[in-house]
Parts: structure tokens; sequence; C-alpha cells
């Protein structure tokens, strides 16, 4: 007998079309309500001969019907709690935004817009930037103002150009510095910076002077050394050295690592004195009591530092509101503000956007942008959160922040376990379940009529993501309105009507780095000291006008860190500064060097580098060093333990000398001012990598006539 099809199946629960349209609008509702209807078409197909599978059928749209739902309040009658102070990111620790620079217009400022131009991308309401120490500081170095303890120079790096781009957009952005290394002349042949307090202060307050004498820079926080001890001696100097100068607006931030600082500040009021903010790193969402007993502001004052994948977003999206839910944190920043270095180097990729291919013009505005603007483009900065904030019953989070003039901006995020997993710390297990939620205004609240919708979702499964995209206003009916929360979304709703997803026509298509590339350095007036694309590792190298040589070689680059830095990582005991594509395999290097260091200096150029930042002590490649005592050595690595090839070249200091390096295969070649010098050295540990030059130590030398080509 022929199988004969159900003609009825049970009343489905779907949404009404007639139902308020504050709650059918949404596009979750509108999700679920197509499920509902494939379920109730898939149902009605099932045949006679397949009553398991009707009864599965069954079971799943029960379950997906009982969606569980709570009620909460957003009330100011109460009083308000902390007042809110910004997101933020963070420029530096270290060298993160090397390469932005270097961007040909109008990419640059399309970047720049992105992140800060108010209602148009992140509208990011907090910069922070790092006082440049001549160190490593995670991807590369940052140069000093003071090199030397008779030097200044208040236009090195990019640091200063950054923050003035920034205040051009948003006038009323916050500005941070703060130091993760310092010139080794602070500590007087010491890796410390607190033996002589009143130089370290001094020479922070210099920054701080110059930033507003020749940039006209204020900066409002300072911080100590980032994620390294405190020292209370220090704080109490350098907030007596601010005051004493007229810098009593400049806040203390302290300590930029844990929050150990609250204790120590609990038993010393001149400490509690001298600190205005207390900073953590990473807190997981959560501060400690001591934090809340002193009555401080506090801040997660770095955070994030995540590959800014969807699952970044996710992280990013649960910190911002859980920081406050969790942890009463005002402020949060990013580490990183913008992707842009070269990505092998470590922690790659960990921005809010990422700007990379400076030679292509290429970018990405990522994920962390849209996510971020669902809060900055709807607060300001001395807004203050409500106290009714807190969890969602089936997991997930809302805040809600005013003016205290009548406008109101709720943000909700539903990120799920996996999908939100930052870099650090561990996150514990906890579950979200789809939901409904319903918001009663009250207070001030209670007569709002209509309030703007923007909604994001992140999609794992299809990489179709929705990314900060209006909606129709939601109407509020008795005081109250209500939701249908699916997983992965955050929701924005607010009085506010000025926010804006702003856009550029695609930037280039992303290309690989030049495979035949040049740079003489003759520059007069260069617009940034440092040469595009060179990422130093250890030392800093600036363009150089050398007057002294009459000939073509005015115009060069030197290495100009000559002591040990007081480090904040690993540095190598070599100077270096890579360039070009990391997974170039054979190539030519040539470059004009000048060894200045009598009897003992050295340089070198070098290719297949396999490592940078924190771990360039470690870097495997071919190394081509020429020695001021007429020596010449072939290594596989940068401190020299692996030597391939070794002998007399007659190089010298004070002269000018042409370093080529060939590599093809397992076999190098070097030739010194046009002469083969060695060759087919067997080179078996470094397969690929970026192109190098360097010193053998921290002295002054130079470099011209740079050229690479890859074959």
């Amino acid at each position: 007998m022929a199988a004969a099809s159900f003609s009825f199946c049970p009343a489905l629960p779907l949404l009404s079309s007639a139902e308020p349209r504050d709650r059918a609008h949404v596009i979750a509702g509108e999700s679920l309500r197509a499920s509902l209807r494939q379920m109730a078409g898939s149902c009605r197909s099932v045949r006679r001969r397949e009553p398991g599978l009707q009864h599965a059928l069954l079971l799943l749209v029960g379950s997906v019907a009982a969606v569980a739902g709570g009620t909460y309040s957003l009330d100011d009658s109460g009083g308000l709690g902390r007042a809110f102070d910004g997101i933020g990111g963070l420029s530096g620790g270290g060298a993160t935004s090397r390469l932005l620079v270097n961007y040909a217009e109008p990419f640059r400022s399309q970047i720049l817009d992105y992140l800060f131009k108010p209602n148009f991308g992140a509208s990011l309401q907090i910069l922070k930037v790092e006082i440049g120490g001549d160190a490593q500081t995670t991807d590369g170095t940052e140069p000093s103002h003071m090199h030397y303890a008779d030097d200044e120079n208040y236009f090195r790096g990019y640091e200063w150009w950054l923050m003035k781009e920034a205040k051009k957009r948003n006038p009323n952005i916050t500005l941070i510095g703060l130091p993760w290394a310092f010139p080794g002349w602070i500590g007087r042949g010491k890796n410390w910076p607190y033996d002589f307090p009143d130089i370290t202060a001094f020479y922070i307050v210099s920054w701080l002077i110059g930033a507003k004498q020749y940039h006209d820079l204020d900066i409002d926080y300072v911080g100590i050394w980032n994620e390294r001890p405190f020292d209370k001696k220090y704080i109490k100097v350098l907030r007596r050295t601010l005051d004493k100068v007229g810098l009593q607006r400049v806040g203390v931030i302290a300590a930029d690592g844990n929050w150990e600082i609250a204790k120590a500040m609990l038993l010393d009021p001149y400490l509690t004195e001298a600190v205005q903010i207390i900073g953590a790193h990473y807190p997981g969402t959560l501060t400690v009591n001591d934090a809340l007993k002193t009555g401080k502001k506090l801040w997660a004052s770095e955070d994030y530092s995540t590959f800014n994948d969807q699952t970044g977003g996710g992280c990013w999206a649960r910190i911002l509101n859980q920081n406050y839910v969790n942890g009463n944190m005002t402020a949060t920043i990013s580490w990183n503000l913008v992707a842009s270095y070269y990505e092998q180097l470590p922690f790659g990729r960990d921005g809010l956007m990422t700007a990379e291919e400076p030679w292509s013009g290429h970018y990405v505005v990522e994920t962390p942008i849209w996510i971020t603007a669902h809060t900055t483009q709807f607060t300001q900065p001395g807004w203050y959160y409500l106290k009714t904030v807190g969890h969602l019953d089936q997991g997930g989070s809302y805040v809600a922040l005013t003016d205290r003039m009548g406008n109101l901006t709720i943000i909700i995020e539903t990120m799920t376990h996996d999908h939100s997993v930052c870099i650090r710390p561990p996150l514990p297990s906890f579950n979200v379940s789809a939901q409904n939620a319903t918001f009663s205004l009250k207070g001030s609240f209670n007569k709002l009529q209509t309030l703007q919708v923007w909604y994001s979702k992140l999609d794992f499964s299809f990489n179709k993501s929705t990314l900060f995209k209006k909606l129709s206003p939601i109407k509020v009916s008795g005081g109250s309105f209500s939701l249908t929360l699916g997983l992965d979304e955050v929701y924005t709703i607010t009085t506010i009507s000025s926010g804006q997803k702003g856009n550029f026509p695609n930037p280039p298509a992303s290309q690989p780095f030049p495979r035949k590339y040049k740079e003489d350095f003759n520059v007069r007036n260069p617009p940034f000291t440092e040469a595009p694309n060179f990422a130093d590792q250890t030392g800093v190298f600036e363009y150089y006008c050398n007057m002294s040589d009459p000939g073509e070689h005015v115009f060069t680059l030197r290495q100009v860190v000559t002591q040990k830095p007081i480090t904040w990582a690993a540095d190598a005991d070599q100077t270096i500064s890579v360039i070009g594509d990391y997974n170039w395999k054979n190539m030519i290097v040539t470059c004009d060097i000048f060894i200045e260091t009598l009897n003992v200096g050295g340089v070198f150029v070098a290719a297949r580098v396999n490592k940078g930042g924190e771990v360039v002590r470690r870097a495997k490649g071919v190394f081509f060093w020429v020695f001021a005592d007429g020596t010449y050595q072939v290594t596989g690595d940068l401190a020299g333990t692996s030597v391939l090839a070794e002998g007399m070249s007659g190089v010298g200091a004070g002269k000018w000398h042409t370093l080529s390096l060939h590599i093809t295969g397992i076999f190098a070649s070097g030739f010194l001012n046009g002469y083969p010098l060695w060759k087919n050295a067997i080179v078996t540990d470094a397969d690929h990598g970026w192109v190098a030059i360097g010193t053998r130590s921290f002295e002054f030398a130079q470099f011209d006539n740079f050229m690479v080509e890859a074959l």
C-alpha cells in the first residue's frame, strides 16, 4: 500500500505579524520565525512510514519555542554608577604602528578615519602611546626623545604624528603616555630605572613638556613602567615633579600590571594621593576588593591582544561590557590600536584593524572596529553607567549609560564561550542560550517612546556576519520593550541618532612586498626619522645627514643607540633592522656600509632572518659580517654562535664599503666591493625570512644604497 502523507501538524508558536513592531522587527526574531516556518513545512511533508522523524521534529520545534526570558530594570532614580572614561587603542609596546606611516594618501587618512573619526568607525575616545625607550618592546623598538643625557629631540618616531592625527579628528580624545623601556643612561649602568627617581621623573616630564611645546599636545595621563615592578618612591617623585612644573592636570596611572598597587595604596596615603587611576592589564573582567576600597577609577589599561578575526571580535564585545559589569572598570584600551607591523612578528594581527601593506595600500577593517562602534558612537567620556547593569539570565550581559540630560544608551552582548576567547587570561566555562529579554525603563527614562537600534551578528558557520547594521527603531510601550536575542550578537539601543557606518571605496588588493626594492636614503627633510618599511628590532636606525662626507654618502641611515637600554624584553646584544617578505628564500642583498668604531666595530647584511620581536635574540638566517679589525664572518644566527665561513676582508673603520649577499637554495656567497670574498657556504638552518642590516654591538654605523632582489 502506498505511503500517505500527514496533512496536519500541531500549530507552531510563530511570532505573530500582529505583535508589536518593537519585537517582531528584530533580526533574531525574523530568523526564529523563518526557522519555525521551515520546520512547519518539513513537518507537513513527513510520511506515515517515518513516525520517528515526525516525533523528533516536534521535539525540536518545542525546544525552540520554549525560549527563556528575563526582565531587566533600567533605572536612574536610585543614583548612578561610575563615570564612563572611554574605549581606546594602544600604539606601541612596541612599534605596532610602524608601517602605518608609510601608507600613501588617501589610504593612510582612511585608516585614521576608521580609527578616530567620530561617528564613522571605531570612533576611539582614548589613544595610549609608548614613550619610546630605544629598546625592543614586543614587535620592535621605538626611539627615545633622549638617546643620551645631553640629547633632546621631540620629532623622533611616529607617535607624535599619530597623536596629532587622532586629535585632529577628535579634539576631545584622551591622550596617555607610558614607557616600556628607558635609555641606558638613566640606569647608569644598571637595567633598572628607579635608583635615581629624580632623573627618571625628569626624563618622563621632559617628554610631556615636549609634547606641548613642539606639537601642542596636552597629555592627559602618564604611566610608570609597563608590566614591570612599580616603585612607591618614584611614583611620588613623579607626581611631585609634575606639580612643580605646572602639570597638575596630568594624572598618574599605576601600575599597568596587576592590581597589586591597590594594596600598597591602602597602606600609604601619600601614594594614594599621587595616583589618579589604577590601571590593570588583562584582568579577565575582574577586579579585587583592595582596588575597590581605594575609591579610585579602575581601568583595563591594556586588554584584548587577540587575533582580529570573528573570535577576536567576540572577545572584544564581551570584555567591553563585562569589564564594567564584573569589574567596575570604566575604560578599556586595546593592545593594539592597528596591526601595522610585519605579520610574522609576535602577535601578528592583534589590532582593532589591519594595515600591514603600505607598499600596496591594502588594509582591512576588521570586526573589532564595528564592535567598538556599538559603544563609542553612542556614548562619550563623562557619561555615567547606571547602577542597574548586569548579566542576562541565559548568558551574556548588558550595560546602560546616560549623559544625565535625558539620553540613554544600552549595549547588549550574547557572546558564547568558544566564540569570545581572548588570548589571556584563560576563560572559565559558561553557557549562553537564545532568550527573550524585556527592558523596563524607569526613573527619568520612563517617558521615552522611541529608541534607535544597531545590530551585529557574528556568523561562525558561513562567515556571513552582520556588522553594525542600523535596524528600524523600537517603539517603547508602557515603559518597556522586548527583544529576542540569539547567540553571538551585539545590540545598541539608544536615544542617540547620529550613528553612522562609515565607508570608503575598497582599498587596493593585497600584494606581497616588492621583489625588487631600493632605498638610497636621499631625503633632505624626511617626514619621519625612520626609513620606510625598515622595522628596527634592536637599536634605532635613523635618517642621517653626514656633513663630513664630501662624496655621495651625504644622506644615510645610521644606527644611533650606543648603550644598551633599560630593557623590557630580551633585546639582542647586536642591533638589527628587518625589511621585506618573510617568505623570501633566494635573493641578492646589497648595501654600502660604514663602520664608525675603531678596532672593535662591525656591521652585517643578512637574509632569511626568521625571528624578530621579543625573540630576536634567537634569530637565525645568513649573516654576512665585516669587522673593523679587517676580518669577516658568515654566521647562521644573529648571536654569531654558528660560523659558516670566516677570514680576512681588509675592511676597516672610517671608510665606505659595499657588501653583497647572494643566496640560492642551500648555498650562500658574499661579495666585497664587487669582488668575491667567500662562496658556497652551506645554509641548513634558515629556509626563508626577512632581509636585515645591523651592527655588532650598540655602536654608531651607517648604511646607504640598500637594495634587495628576490629571485
